[in-house]
């Protein structure tokens, strides 16, 4: 196996797979047939230019060039903007409205931002649950996630 189908495998893997290390990444390759060590891996990463970026987990993880925390803010504010319409805490959840139709473009965007406060987010036609991680005030992501509807307003 080449370096190109070598460096494919790991841009997969990373987007697949919370690799924190080099090593993780070197397992999950011979995992998937590579004959590989260490340094060789370090060396694709560096070509590959992967970042490291935090995990739903908290963990930071290896993931592809521009895909930085700030990218994913910025993505989820966009998309907070587009499509939310309201906000309200029930519980540990916060329930966020949009036009019919829009719940589920709108989750998928709060699910990709990997955002460290969120669990998930389950969808319906024009209303999304977000649940809250244990430890997280669901009222301070509520406040935050409305924060992103106000970005940008006069």
């Amino acid at each position: 196996m080449n370096r190109r189908e070598r460096q494919h495998a790991i841009l997969e893997l990373v987007r697949e797979r919370a690799l924190s290390t080099q090593a993780e990444v070197a397992a999950a390759l011979r995992e998937e047939g590579f004959d590989v060590v260490q340094t060789t891996v370090s060396r694709d990463i560096a070509d590959l230019g992967l970042v490291k970026v935090r995990a739903p987990s908290g963990r930071l993880v290896y993931a592809p060039p521009g895909t930085t925390d700030a990218d994913k803010l910025h993505a989820l504010a966009a998309a907070m903007r587009r499509y939310a319409v309201a906000t309200e805490v029930a519980g540990n959840l916060v329930v966020v409205q949009t036009p019919s139709g829009y719940a589920s473009a709108l989750a998928q965007a709060i699910d990709e931002a990997a955002h460290p406060g969120i669990a998930g987010t389950i969808a319906g036609d024009n209303t999304i649950f977000v649940a809250a991680r244990d430890g997280v005030s669901a009222h301070a992501l509520r406040d935050e996630l409305t924060g992103y509807l106000l970005q940008g307003a006069a």
